[in-house]
């Protein structure tokens, strides 16, 4: 057992038996939630300065990544407007009404997946007992595993995402009101949230299933690529799955509904439209626990 002083004096405790390290992460009551929190964000922005730096060492080839990060993304966009040069609508929807799905969905993942994207990787470092170095910095572990090798690139589907809403937006035929036009920011903003609270739990997986890293991509990357298509096009025990199970209608099937003036599926009142922002902090809720679970159960491989 080893005692290591971290930021801000903060006393943590580091237990090692038999090759075994334990969550060492157990603060002796000097910093309080608020300021791990603080320490954590901090530890994040210096980690991500740090590779942002070296990606842009090499400009020509970050522009590069990003642009083919932005195009392989837009396929599927590419993909479904060649199927409206054969259709008027899908499901009932026109092409900027699932412009502005496709878009806003891109988004949000795009978002999650720059600032959070890398915790699928928690599984290769519990392999290869990279993590136990991590249990050892004054940082929180959420903080480094989430922005070890921050990619840049990932601003392609970002920027992909937001040129499509935009088109969608531009030309369709909308009785714009202040609700529907704040809507728009709040439900792509609420839709990352959503989907960073996915990746968490699904990083938490992983200290059980050490291979389940495509568990996790199945319903952030799989579930982004479901919310492109209008929910009229799925079954109702999809339906009642993606918003009472894992509530990824949330993302942006529920608001996209209001804004575009179309009844909410399974009976739901139109008020849930606006309920994202409050789902995604009480699916945070269960994440974290998860993640901290994860972490305070932890056996060192002890290589």
């Amino acid at each position: 057992m080893a005692d290591v002083t971290g930021v801000g004096g903060e006393a943590v405790e580091v237990r090692v038996v038999s090759g075994d390290v334990r969550d060492v992460r157990e603060v002796r009551g000097v910093v309080p939630w608020g300021g791990r929190a603080r320490e954590g964000l901090r530890g994040y922005r210096l980690i991500v300065a740090m590779w942002i730096r070296s990606t842009m060492a090499y400009r020509a080839s970050f522009l590069l990544a990003a642009f083919g990060n932005a195009v392989i993304s837009l396929l599927d966009f590419v993909a479904i407007a060649v199927m409206f040069s054969h259709i008027d609508a899908l499901g009932g929807f026109t092409l900027p009404e699932i412009a502005l799905l496709y878009g806003s969905c891109s988004v949000s993942l795009g978002l999650a997946d720059l600032f959070l994207g890398n915790t699928d990787r928690i599984g290769v470092r519990i392999r290869d007992g990279s993590l136990d170095t991590m249990l050892v910095r004054p940082v929180p572990v959420l903080a480094q595993v989430a922005a070890d090798r921050f990619a840049l690139r990932r601003l392609g589907r970002i920027t992909q995402g937001l040129a499509v809403m935009t088109w969608g937006i531009s030309v369709l035929e909308v009785d714009w009101t202040a609700g529907k036009v704040l809507l728009v920011p709040v439900m792509v903003v609420a839709g990352a949230a959503i989907f960073a609270a996915v990746l968490v739990a699904g990083a938490a997986f992983q200290f059980i299933a050490g291979d389940a890293a495509e568990v996790q991509n199945s319903f952030t990357y799989g579930g982004c690529t479901m919310l492109q298509y209008p929910p009229t096009v799925f079954g109702r025990d999809l339906l009642r799955g993606v918003t009472f199970v894992v509530p990824l209608a949330f993302v942006n099937w529920l608001p996209a509904l209001y804004v575009l003036g179309r009844p909410v599926p399974l009976g739901l009142p139109q008020w849930t439209a606006f309920l994202s922002p409050l789902v995604a902090f009480l699916l945070f809720l269960p994440a974290s626990l998860a993640w901290r679970a994860g972490v305070r159960s932890y056996r060192s491989t002890g290589s």
